[in-house]
Protein backbone atom coordinates (compact mmCIF):
# COMPACT_ATOMS: atom_id res chain seq x y z
CA UNK A 1 0.00 0.00 0.00
CA UNK A 2 2.52 2.61 1.27
CA UNK A 3 4.88 2.80 -2.72
CA UNK A 4 1.37 3.47 -3.65
CA UNK A 5 -0.05 5.98 -1.88
CA UNK A 6 3.01 7.80 -1.91
CA UNK A 7 2.93 7.85 -5.66
CA UNK A 8 -0.41 9.29 -5.70
CA UNK A 9 0.39 11.72 -3.08
CA UNK A 10 3.57 12.73 -5.32
CA UNK A 11 1.66 13.35 -8.13
CA UNK A 12 -0.40 15.95 -6.71
CA UNK A 13 2.58 17.28 -5.10
CA UNK A 14 4.20 17.66 -8.80
CA UNK A 15 1.01 19.06 -10.08
CA UNK A 16 1.17 21.60 -7.72
CA UNK A 17 -2.22 20.66 -6.07
CA UNK A 18 -0.64 20.78 -2.52
CA UNK A 19 2.93 21.60 -2.07
CA UNK A 20 2.96 18.32 0.30
CA UNK A 21 1.60 16.06 2.87
CA UNK A 22 1.82 14.11 6.10
CA UNK A 23 0.01 10.69 6.14
CA UNK A 24 -0.54 8.47 9.12
CA UNK A 25 -2.48 5.46 8.45
CA UNK A 26 -3.50 3.00 11.19
CA UNK A 27 -5.02 -0.05 10.81
CA UNK A 28 -6.55 -2.88 13.32
CA UNK A 29 -4.96 -0.60 15.76
CA UNK A 30 -1.31 -0.72 14.02
CA UNK A 31 0.36 1.99 12.64
CA UNK A 32 0.85 0.84 8.80
CA UNK A 33 2.18 4.42 7.58
CA UNK A 34 3.38 7.27 8.80
CA UNK A 35 5.19 10.02 6.40
CA UNK A 36 5.81 12.87 5.06
CA UNK A 37 6.17 14.34 1.60
CA UNK A 38 6.63 17.53 -0.75
CA UNK A 39 7.36 20.64 0.79
CA UNK A 40 6.16 22.38 4.12
CA UNK A 41 6.68 26.12 1.92
CA UNK A 42 6.98 26.77 -1.28
CA UNK A 43 7.34 30.63 -1.48
CA UNK A 44 9.64 32.51 -1.38
CA UNK A 45 12.26 29.44 -0.44
CA UNK A 46 11.04 25.59 -0.55
CA UNK A 47 11.59 23.75 2.29
CA UNK A 48 10.83 20.09 2.88
CA UNK A 49 8.04 18.47 4.93
CA UNK A 50 8.86 16.44 7.71
CA UNK A 51 7.15 14.76 10.05
CA UNK A 52 6.91 16.88 13.19
CA UNK A 53 5.97 20.08 10.87
CA UNK A 54 2.88 22.05 12.81
CA UNK A 55 -0.45 22.09 10.83
CA UNK A 56 -3.30 25.21 10.99
CA UNK A 57 -6.09 22.37 11.63
CA UNK A 58 -8.80 24.80 10.63
CA UNK A 59 -12.06 23.42 10.42
CA UNK A 60 -10.39 20.04 12.71
CA UNK A 61 -10.80 21.93 15.75
CA UNK A 62 -14.34 21.10 15.55
CA UNK A 63 -13.71 17.55 16.52
CA UNK A 64 -10.63 17.78 18.44
CA UNK A 65 -11.36 20.74 20.62
CA UNK A 66 -14.58 21.96 20.76
CA UNK A 67 -16.94 18.47 20.50
CA UNK A 68 -14.22 16.64 23.32
CA UNK A 69 -15.67 19.72 25.53
CA UNK A 70 -18.63 19.95 25.03
CA UNK A 71 -18.98 15.99 25.86
CA UNK A 72 -16.73 16.63 28.50
CA UNK A 73 -19.33 18.82 29.92
CA UNK A 74 -22.00 16.33 29.29
CA UNK A 75 -19.69 13.28 30.95
CA UNK A 76 -20.09 15.70 34.02
CA UNK A 77 -23.47 16.55 34.13
CA UNK A 78 -23.21 20.00 33.25
CA UNK A 79 -25.36 19.79 30.06
CA UNK A 80 -27.38 17.87 28.35
CA UNK A 81 -27.67 17.72 24.28
CA UNK A 82 -31.30 19.37 24.51
CA UNK A 83 -30.55 21.83 26.48
CA UNK A 84 -31.32 25.45 25.03
CA UNK A 85 -28.44 27.14 24.29
CA UNK A 86 -30.01 30.04 26.07
CA UNK A 87 -30.02 28.84 29.09
CA UNK A 88 -26.37 29.53 29.46
CA UNK A 89 -26.20 32.45 26.91
CA UNK A 90 -29.55 34.61 27.87
CA UNK A 91 -28.92 37.05 24.67
CA UNK A 92 -28.22 34.47 22.43
CA UNK A 93 -32.29 33.98 22.29
CA UNK A 94 -33.24 36.51 20.31
CA UNK A 95 -35.14 36.73 17.06
CA UNK A 96 -36.56 33.16 17.42
CA UNK A 97 -33.72 31.19 18.43
CA UNK A 98 -34.65 30.63 22.13
CA UNK A 99 -35.27 26.82 21.76
CA UNK A 100 -31.80 26.07 19.60
CA UNK A 101 -30.56 23.61 21.69
CA UNK A 102 -26.58 22.35 22.49
CA UNK A 103 -27.37 19.49 19.78
CA UNK A 104 -28.81 21.63 17.06
CA UNK A 105 -25.33 23.70 16.72
CA UNK A 106 -23.26 19.88 17.04
CA UNK A 107 -25.23 18.47 14.29
CA UNK A 108 -25.77 21.88 12.14
CA UNK A 109 -29.39 22.03 12.02
CA UNK A 110 -30.22 25.11 13.97
CA UNK A 111 -30.68 27.19 10.69
CA UNK A 112 -27.91 29.50 11.27
CA UNK A 113 -25.79 30.99 8.52
CA UNK A 114 -23.13 29.02 7.14
CA UNK A 115 -20.42 31.85 7.40
CA UNK A 116 -20.27 35.88 7.81
CA UNK A 117 -17.58 37.70 6.93
CA UNK A 118 -17.33 39.57 10.20
CA UNK A 119 -13.73 40.08 9.52
CA UNK A 120 -14.56 42.60 7.32
CA UNK A 121 -15.69 45.02 9.42
CA UNK A 122 -12.65 44.47 11.96
CA UNK A 123 -15.11 43.05 14.52
CA UNK A 124 -13.88 41.91 17.48
CA UNK A 125 -14.85 38.16 19.54
CA UNK A 126 -17.38 40.10 21.70
CA UNK A 127 -18.48 41.76 18.56
CA UNK A 128 -18.64 38.92 16.52
CA UNK A 129 -20.88 36.97 19.45
CA UNK A 130 -23.12 39.88 19.46
CA UNK A 131 -24.02 39.95 16.06
CA UNK A 132 -24.74 36.14 16.17
CA UNK A 133 -27.31 36.66 19.05
CA UNK A 134 -28.95 39.32 16.82
CA UNK A 135 -28.66 36.96 13.77
CA UNK A 136 -32.01 35.50 12.50
CA UNK A 137 -32.20 31.69 11.48
CA UNK A 138 -32.26 31.22 7.49
CA UNK A 139 -34.94 27.97 7.89
CA UNK A 140 -36.41 26.50 11.31
CA UNK A 141 -33.87 24.43 13.20
CA UNK A 142 -34.00 20.57 12.56
CA UNK A 143 -35.02 20.77 9.11
CA UNK A 144 -31.99 21.15 7.47
CA UNK A 145 -28.08 20.34 7.70
CA UNK A 146 -26.42 23.86 7.43
CA UNK A 147 -22.79 23.55 8.20
CA UNK A 148 -22.73 26.80 10.09
CA UNK A 149 -19.41 28.43 11.24
CA UNK A 150 -21.32 30.46 13.45
CA UNK A 151 -23.32 27.67 15.32
CA UNK A 152 -19.30 26.52 16.63
CA UNK A 153 -18.71 30.46 17.63
CA UNK A 154 -22.01 29.31 19.86
CA UNK A 155 -20.28 26.60 21.17
CA UNK A 156 -16.73 28.87 21.97
CA UNK A 157 -19.03 31.13 24.00
CA UNK A 158 -20.92 28.35 25.88
CA UNK A 159 -17.75 26.21 26.66
CA UNK A 160 -16.58 29.20 28.18
CA UNK A 161 -19.82 30.51 30.32
CA UNK A 162 -19.94 27.07 31.57
CA UNK A 163 -16.73 26.34 32.99
CA UNK A 164 -15.86 29.56 33.89
CA UNK A 165 -12.04 29.81 32.23
CA UNK A 166 -11.18 29.79 28.67
CA UNK A 167 -11.45 27.54 25.90
CA UNK A 168 -8.09 27.45 25.57
CA UNK A 169 -7.44 26.58 29.46
CA UNK A 170 -9.93 23.90 29.68
CA UNK A 171 -9.42 21.97 26.40
CA UNK A 172 -5.66 22.00 27.29
CA UNK A 173 -6.32 20.80 31.13
CA UNK A 174 -9.31 18.02 30.29
CA UNK A 175 -8.19 16.84 26.63
CA UNK A 176 -4.68 17.99 25.55
CA UNK A 177 -2.38 17.30 28.47
CA UNK A 178 -3.88 14.52 29.24
CA UNK A 179 -3.70 12.78 25.74
CA UNK A 180 0.23 13.99 25.64
CA UNK A 181 -0.62 16.23 22.78
CA UNK A 182 2.09 18.57 23.56
CA UNK A 183 2.14 20.34 20.52
CA UNK A 184 -1.52 21.49 20.04
CA UNK A 185 -2.63 24.70 20.86
CA UNK A 186 -3.81 27.58 19.81
CA UNK A 187 -1.75 31.25 18.72
CA UNK A 188 1.37 28.83 18.76
CA UNK A 189 4.64 30.32 19.63
CA UNK A 190 6.62 27.27 17.72
CA UNK A 191 9.70 28.95 15.89
CA UNK A 192 9.15 29.93 12.31
CA UNK A 193 10.48 26.54 10.56
CA UNK A 194 7.69 24.36 12.33
CA UNK A 195 5.15 25.26 10.04
CA UNK A 196 3.49 24.73 7.26
CA UNK A 197 2.93 27.96 5.40
CA UNK A 198 -0.39 29.04 4.61
CA UNK A 199 -1.92 31.46 2.43
CA UNK A 200 -0.13 35.04 1.30
CA UNK A 201 -1.25 37.91 3.88
CA UNK A 202 -0.94 41.64 2.30
CA UNK A 203 -1.09 42.33 5.98
CA UNK A 204 2.03 40.62 6.88
CA UNK A 205 3.49 41.20 3.08
CA UNK A 206 4.80 37.33 4.08
CA UNK A 207 3.07 33.92 4.01
CA UNK A 208 1.27 32.85 7.47
CA UNK A 209 3.10 30.87 9.57
CA UNK A 210 1.80 29.94 12.83
CA UNK A 211 -1.06 32.60 12.68
CA UNK A 212 -4.87 31.27 11.98
CA UNK A 213 -5.79 31.36 7.96
CA UNK A 214 -9.35 31.82 8.69
CA UNK A 215 -10.18 35.28 9.29
CA UNK A 216 -13.36 35.26 11.59
CA UNK A 217 -10.70 33.44 13.75
CA UNK A 218 -7.75 35.97 13.89
CA UNK A 219 -10.23 38.50 14.33
CA UNK A 220 -11.46 36.73 17.38
CA UNK A 221 -8.14 36.81 18.74
CA UNK A 222 -6.81 33.71 17.36
CA UNK A 223 -9.12 31.03 19.17
CA UNK A 224 -12.54 30.36 18.62
CA UNK A 225 -15.03 26.81 18.25
CA UNK A 226 -15.07 27.00 14.52
CA UNK A 227 -10.86 27.09 13.58
CA UNK A 228 -7.59 28.24 15.52
CA UNK A 229 -5.97 24.74 16.52
CA UNK A 230 -2.76 24.03 15.43
CA UNK A 231 -1.17 20.41 15.62
CA UNK A 232 1.43 17.74 14.38
CA UNK A 233 0.48 14.45 12.97
CA UNK A 234 1.83 12.73 16.02
CA UNK A 235 -0.51 14.24 18.64
CA UNK A 236 -3.58 14.52 16.15
CA UNK A 237 -2.64 10.23 16.15
CA UNK A 238 -2.83 10.47 19.99
CA UNK A 239 -6.26 11.72 19.61
CA UNK A 240 -7.35 9.51 17.57
CA UNK A 241 -6.11 6.73 19.38
CA UNK A 242 -8.42 7.86 22.04
CA UNK A 243 -11.40 7.73 19.63
CA UNK A 244 -10.98 4.31 18.26
CA UNK A 245 -10.35 3.15 21.69
CA UNK A 246 -14.18 4.44 23.11
CA UNK A 247 -12.55 7.18 25.17
CA UNK A 248 -8.97 5.45 26.69
CA UNK A 249 -5.61 6.46 25.66
CA UNK A 250 -3.04 4.09 26.91
CA UNK A 251 -5.24 3.29 30.19
CA UNK A 252 -6.11 6.42 31.35
CA UNK A 253 -10.54 7.34 29.94
CA UNK A 254 -10.36 10.33 28.92
CA UNK A 255 -14.21 10.73 27.78
CA UNK A 256 -17.28 8.02 28.81
CA UNK A 257 -17.37 5.31 25.90
CA UNK A 258 -21.35 6.20 25.81
CA UNK A 259 -20.55 9.68 25.04
CA UNK A 260 -18.45 8.96 22.31
CA UNK A 261 -20.93 6.71 20.74
CA UNK A 262 -23.79 9.11 20.82
CA UNK A 263 -21.35 11.14 18.83
CA UNK A 264 -21.36 8.62 15.93
CA UNK A 265 -25.09 8.23 15.38
CA UNK A 266 -26.55 9.88 12.29
CA UNK A 267 -29.34 12.70 13.49
CA UNK A 268 -29.83 13.85 10.34
CA UNK A 269 -31.55 11.12 8.18
CA UNK A 270 -33.76 13.58 6.40
CA UNK A 271 -31.12 15.13 4.36
CA UNK A 272 -28.02 13.66 2.20
CA UNK A 273 -25.39 14.99 4.59
CA UNK A 274 -25.20 12.80 7.49
CA UNK A 275 -24.42 14.64 10.75
CA UNK A 276 -23.09 13.11 13.94
CA UNK A 277 -22.37 15.28 17.06
CA UNK A 278 -19.30 17.52 15.34
CA UNK A 279 -18.75 14.85 13.07
CA UNK A 280 -19.44 14.09 9.33
CA UNK A 281 -20.68 11.05 8.35
CA UNK A 282 -20.36 9.25 5.01
CA UNK A 283 -24.05 10.20 4.33
CA UNK A 284 -25.98 9.58 0.93
CA UNK A 285 -23.56 12.09 -1.01
CA UNK A 286 -20.28 12.75 -2.03
CA UNK A 287 -18.00 12.01 1.31
CA UNK A 288 -13.78 12.73 1.80
CA UNK A 289 -13.62 9.46 2.88
CA UNK A 290 -14.85 8.25 -0.84
CA UNK A 291 -16.31 5.27 -2.03
CA UNK A 292 -15.11 2.19 -0.20
CA UNK A 293 -15.13 3.00 3.41
CA UNK A 294 -18.21 1.90 5.16
CA UNK A 295 -21.14 3.32 5.87
CA UNK A 296 -20.57 3.90 9.58
CA UNK A 297 -17.48 5.83 8.40
CA UNK A 298 -17.12 9.40 9.95
CA UNK A 299 -14.67 12.27 10.09
CA UNK A 300 -13.58 15.54 9.38
CA UNK A 301 -12.24 17.85 6.87
CA UNK A 302 -10.53 21.25 7.54
CA UNK A 303 -10.25 24.37 4.80
CA UNK A 304 -6.36 24.54 5.24
CA UNK A 305 -6.39 20.73 3.48
CA UNK A 306 -6.62 18.99 6.77
CA UNK A 307 -8.72 15.95 7.31
CA UNK A 308 -9.24 12.81 10.05
CA UNK A 309 -11.25 9.80 8.94
CA UNK A 310 -12.62 6.66 10.90
CA UNK A 311 -13.89 3.21 9.50
CA UNK A 312 -15.11 1.14 12.21
CA UNK A 313 -15.99 -1.63 10.40
CA UNK A 314 -12.24 -2.87 9.55
CA UNK A 315 -10.70 -0.41 12.62
CA UNK A 316 -8.86 1.72 10.24
CA UNK A 317 -8.31 5.57 10.56
CA UNK A 318 -6.40 8.12 8.17
CA UNK A 319 -4.49 11.26 8.93
CA UNK A 320 -3.81 14.12 6.17
CA UNK A 321 -2.73 16.84 6.81
CA UNK A 322 -1.87 19.35 4.23
CA UNK A 323 -1.51 23.40 3.45
CA UNK A 324 -3.36 23.50 0.41
CA UNK A 325 -3.87 27.00 0.91
CA UNK A 326 -0.21 28.02 0.59
CA UNK A 327 -0.94 27.69 -3.80
CA UNK A 328 -4.47 29.25 -2.85
CA UNK A 329 -8.01 28.52 -2.55
CA UNK A 330 -8.12 25.96 -5.52
CA UNK A 331 -10.24 23.06 -4.75
CA UNK A 332 -8.20 19.85 -5.68
CA UNK A 333 -8.17 19.00 -2.20
CA UNK A 334 -11.76 17.46 -2.98
CA UNK A 335 -10.76 15.11 -5.44
CA UNK A 336 -7.61 14.21 -3.64
CA UNK A 337 -9.28 13.52 -0.57
CA UNK A 338 -12.16 10.71 -1.78
CA UNK A 339 -9.86 9.29 -4.42
CA UNK A 340 -6.49 8.62 -1.50
CA UNK A 341 -9.33 7.18 0.74
CA UNK A 342 -10.30 4.89 -2.03
CA UNK A 343 -6.87 3.49 -3.11
CA UNK A 344 -6.08 2.92 0.87
CA UNK A 345 -8.89 1.27 1.51
CA UNK A 346 -9.00 -0.66 -1.83
CA UNK A 347 -5.16 -1.54 -0.99
CA UNK A 348 -6.19 -3.12 2.53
Amino acid sequence: MKPRVLEFLNKEVEHKHIPGAVIHVSYKREVIMHEAIGKRVVYPKSEAMKLDTIFDLASLTKVVATLPAILKLIDGGFMSLHDPISNFIPEFSRNGKDRVTVKHLLTHTSGLPSHKQYYIEGLNKEQIYERIYQQELEVPMGKKVIYSDLGLIVLYNLIERITGETFERFSKREIFDPLDMTETCFNPRFAKDRFAATEYSEKLTDYKHGIVHDENTESMGGISGHAGLFSSVRDIANFAEMVENNGIFRGRRILSGPSLEIARLNYTEFDVEGRGLGWQLKGKGRAACGDLFSEDSYGHTGFTGTSIWFDPTVKLHVILLTNRVHFGRNEEILRIRPRLHNLIRASL
